[in-house]
């Protein structure tokens, strides 16, 4: 028998699956994240020379992980690929590693027939699909900076603008001011700048506020509103995108829902259906870790060997 390790590797954590050939996971483990833009390259190989030897250490005798399939932020951009593969050669995985988008597994773990789009929403935001030819197209993940509309961080940018123009004058009342505040321990605006520059605020810390949002939302709260509303309309953009870069023909076609950002605003999924302009879609929610998606990728090294 042998066995295959998929990793999903995220902003704020990092998850791994120990699995037989057959897919049925044996083992699992949790640690720190592991995006190489935010992190840096020595604590992401140490975050999966962690990971491997938690796992690794519940195999027996002469059992080894054949098979290691990867899902990142990030890699398909050549540099970047480049080093995670060089950390993967570090750690013994030369040859039997598929390194991927961490928006690939999400698409395999939530549509087996590995056909349709995904809307990967966490800290970060990113749309991506495949095809029946193969093909495939992506839109969005590029950095907080230039990209990353309705994700995470930005719901929770989002939020921290509204709360220091309501504050100043310059925008509209809202219940995020106390919500905000109240959640980060701080009476004023006055106390917020040092947390956001001095400090450095992390980009989880202000991800964390996107269910601040939804709550304000479902409290009658339209500033609120209008930040979730505007979450749906960029994701639904991204996925529109998508589709038209890809030959989805004339039959219903998945559309996968996944990450942090759905859990932490459950009325998203609705009001994003609502702007999708695609009467095939079949939206559908990730109800299993990504990381299966990198165990079935994983498994397809072992196949093809």
């Amino acid at each position: 028998m042998q066995h295959v390790l998929g990793i999903d590797a995220g902003g704020t954590k990092t998850v791994g699956l120990l699995a037989d050939e057959n897919g049925k996971v044996l083992a699992e483990a949790r640690t720190a994240g592991a995006n190489l833009q935010t992190h840096g390259e020595l604590q992401v190989e140490k975050v999966f020379h962690d990971l491997i030897e938690q796992l690794s250490g519940t195999l027996t005798g002469d059992q080894r992980i054949d098979a290691v399939g990867l899902g990142i932020a990030g890699v398909d951009r050549p540099r970047d690929e480049m080093v995670v593969r060089g950390i993967l050669r570090r750690l013994g995985h030369r040859q039997t590693a598929r390194v991927v988008n961490d928006a690939v597994i999400a698409l395999v773990a939530g549509a087996p027939e590995r056909y349709g789009i995904v809307i990967l929403a966490g800290t970060g935001s990113i749309a991506y699909g495949l095809d029946a030819s193969g093909r495939s197209a992506r839109a969005g993940g590029y950095g907080y900076l230039l990209a990353d509309e309705g994700s995470g961080y930005w719901l929770g940018q989002e939020a921290l603008r509204a709360v220091v123009k309501s504050s100043d004058g310059r925008g509209p009342k809202t219940e995020l001011v106390e919500r905000v505040l109240g959640s980060l321990g701080i009476a004023s605006v006055d106390e917020l700048l040092p947390l956001v520059y001095e400090q450095e605020m992390p980009k989880y810390k202000i991800a964390a506020l996107a269910s601040l949002v939804e709550a304000a939302r479902a409290a009658g709260d339209a500033v609120a509103g209008r930040i979730i509303e505007g979450a749906a309309s960029e994701l639904a953009l991204g996925a529109r995108s998508v589709a038209r870069q890809l030959d989805l023909g004339q039959q219903p076609f998945p559309v996968v829902l996944a990450g942090g950002v759905f859990r932490a605003c459950p009325t998203l999924p609705a009001l994003l259906q609502q702007r999708l302009e695609m009467p095939l879609a079949q939206l559908r929610r990730l109800e299993v870790e990504p990381a299966m998606g990198a165990v079935a990728l994983a498994i397809d090294l072992l196949r093809a060997g």
